[in-house]
């Protein structure tokens, strides 16, 4: 029970805060001793029920509550304030018990099904489900996108070789470029020839024309308005502006094709000296079987072809590059193919609006708890400031507000717009690719919804420790963190500039950060010390001292205080498990009710969370004392 002391609990609550009952020991004997109660009682009377009698009472002597003007000595003690007032705290304490159960407690207390448990376990499945769904499916997409990329590079690109296809690190050949006027031309010509024999390719491919005739690939050129330069006197004419001149190359499917003779018949004129980046599109349909299945029809693309010549560094080197945008198409029907099997969508679509409907449903479940909270927290300040004339803390605020359902409802709205998006990809009315946003939105909300387990394993001690000390060590490795990222900007920033024009791993800021955090970790130490080139000694000694006093400061030193800050919040929540763990005055006040989940009580008709008519009548005609001011401590009496 929340109120053990039974039959002495008025004249405890009436004596309250004005030293009546001024420890337990007193109170215990009362309890014990029937004639010691009627003396104490006795007692009692002369002091707070005569007509002459005031109590400190700032917060309710305006109203009459303080002090008993005019009033007889039989009537000086009214029962109703005691009784209004325990009911009060005993529901609140209830309430608030109630409040921080977890689902399973709360099962017990009330016999209620814990749907909001039952609807993140569905959704679980649901949302797992429908990613691996999804990364089966994005897998092949991008697969098929970078093989016909690759199958596009031997075709259309000039110079393409196969030890280009795999991405290694350091790479184990240079990049692909032009260092001739006429090897510009020479790609020009090879890519047209390339598209112009579009039907020896052993891929599937046709042209993007509705008769599959050989289209008009779209050459563009970028050139500086003004750029000529005059090397032997060190003088030149510029313009920085930048124009685009666009070419449309008729090609014929029988005649051969010179690019630098199709310029001059255009009069156009290409001015190296002010090229800054040349570019030639066009764009290719083909069909792709291997989507097809039992419930599957056959997948439609269309792939936009730009192969990029790029001249900005004006250093003598135009690098080429190609690259293949694919786009799905809605297949405009089968010829030898089963009636279109669109049960593979059907049930696509119907999963999706499945986790939709779901992840609303726990949006706005998780939407009113945090509401019914923030409605509990108002509450229980105005319960504290009335009944003990204190200010509830900050921690016992914080109480309420539930980080995890803010982290539920994060997760449903990026699961919603992801799911949104997938069904848009499903049914092909994207006008862009946009396999890639809708993989990080339900990436990421995935990532947070088996982030939310370690709620239900925190209601386990074995695996509530680690969320604690995780807890515990938060506020102390963000400190830690911060300074120690403080040194390691200094450190991006100084090899940055010091070790990058010679230096591989630190050519930008990018990847000189991701350098030094491999160091960190202990990963390709000797070839970061290896690759240094000998071409200026100075540099090679700095290079030696800049790595081996950060490598020594972070892993010796860093890491290891890093290390020691979590094993410190694992002590200190191992000690707690021992001694107890600090409570906030929330938290105190609840200790006093020791009911149990599965008693009862909690299923009583006066721990309803609506006020009864006869609370209503208490508040405007009963006189409510101020209690003892409360001190949030575990040893406190709520009575």
């Amino acid at each position: 029970m929340c109120h053990p002391l039974g039959p002495l609990l008025p004249l405890c609550v009436h004596g309250c805060g004005r030293g009546a009952l001024d420890n337990e020991e007193e109170m215990e004997a009362l309890v014990m001793n029937p004639e010691a109660q009627g003396a104490k009682a006795s007692e009692m009377t002369p002091r707070y029920g005569t007509a002459n009698s005031e109590v400190s009472d700032p917060g309710y002597g305006d109203a009459g509550y303080g002090t008993n003007q005019g009033a007889s000595p039989s009537s000086s003690n009214p029962p109703c304030p005691e009784i209004c007032t325990d009911q009060e705290v005993e529901r609140m304490q209830r309430r608030l018990r109630f409040f921080f159960m977890n689902p399973i407690e709360k099962w017990h207390a009330k016999q209620r099904f814990p749907y909001k448990f039952l609807i993140q376990v569905i959704k679980i499945v649901l949302v797992t489900t429908q990613l691996c769904i999804f990364a089966h499916s994005r897998y092949k997409h991008v697969n098929y996108a970078w093989d016909n990329r690759v199958t596009f590079s031997h075709l259309f690109l000039r110079g393409w070789d196969t030890t280009r296809e795999v991405n290694s690190y350091p790479p184990a050949v240079g990049p692909l470029a032009l260092y001739v006027k006429e090897d510009f031309y020479h790609t020009l010509d090879y890519a047209v020839a390339g598209y112009r024999k579009l039907s020896d390719a052993i891929g599937p491919y046709s042209y993007d024309t509705d008769d599959n005739h050989i289209g008009s690939p779209l050459l563009s050129l970028y050139e500086y308005k003004e750029g000529v330069i005059y090397g032997f006197n060190e003088s030149y004419q510029f313009n920085s502006e930048i124009d685009r001149h666009v070419i449309n190359l008729t090609i014929s499917s029988n005649a051969s094709f010179s690019s630098k003779e199709y310029l001059i018949s255009k009069n156009m004129v290409v001015n190296f000296s002010a090229l800054v980046r040349a570019s030639l599109e066009f764009s290719v349909k083909t069909v792709n079987f291997k989507a097809a299945g039992a419930i599957t029809p056959p997948d439609c693309y269309r792939f936009d072809v730009k192969i990029d010549m790029d001249n900005g560094d004006q250093d003598g080197q135009m690098l080429l590059s190609l690259e293949a945008e694919p786009m799905r198409l809605v297949c405009q029907g089968d010829v030898e193919y089963i009636t279109d099997n669109r049960l593979d969508y059907i049930l696509g679509s119907i999963l999706n609006c499945c986790v939709i409907i779901v992840c609303l449903l726990s949006l706005i479940l998780c939407g009113r708890a945090i509401y019914r909270a923030q409605q509990l927290k108002n509450e229980t300040i105005r319960f504290f400031k009335n009944v003990y004339g204190t200010v509830l803390s900050r921690e016992g605020r914080l109480e309420f507000l539930n980080l995890w359902y803010l982290m539920i409802i994060a997760n449903d709205i990026l699961i919603i717009f992801g799911s949104a998006i997938k069904e848009q990809i499903d049914r092909k009315q994207l006008a862009g690719d946009q396999w890639n946003i809708c993989s990080v939105f339900l990436g990421t909300g995935n990532l947070l919804v088996w982030f939310g387990v370690l709620r239900y394993l925190g209601f386990f001690k074995t695996y509530n420790v680690v969320i604690l000390t995780l807890r515990n060590a938060a506020p102390k490795v963000a400190r830690f963190s911060l300074c120690a990222l403080l040194i390691y900007a200094g450190f991006t920033f100084c090899g940055w500039l010091v070790l990058g024009p010679y230096h591989i791993k630190f050519r930008s800021l990018a990847s000189t950060s991701e350098c030094l955090f491999a160091l960190i970790n202990g990963d390709d130490m000797f070839a970061t010390f290896s690759i240094m080139p000998l071409k200026s000694p100075m540099l090679w000694w700095y290079c030696r001292f800049y790595l081996y006093s950060f490598i020594s400061l972070y892993i010796y030193v860093v890491l290891s205080l890093f290390i020691s800050i979590i094993m410190d919040a694992y002590e200190t929540i191992k000690l707690y498990y021992k001694e107890g763990f600090p409570k906030s005055d929330v938290q105190a006040f609840m200790a006093s009710c020791t009911d149990e989940a599965s008693s009862g009580v909690f299923r009583s008709g006066s721990f309803s969370t609506s006020e009864s008519v006869r609370s209503w009548f208490d508040k405007l005609f009963c006189r409510i004392p101020l209690r003892k001011p409360f001190s949030g401590t575990t040893g406190s009496r709520f009575m």
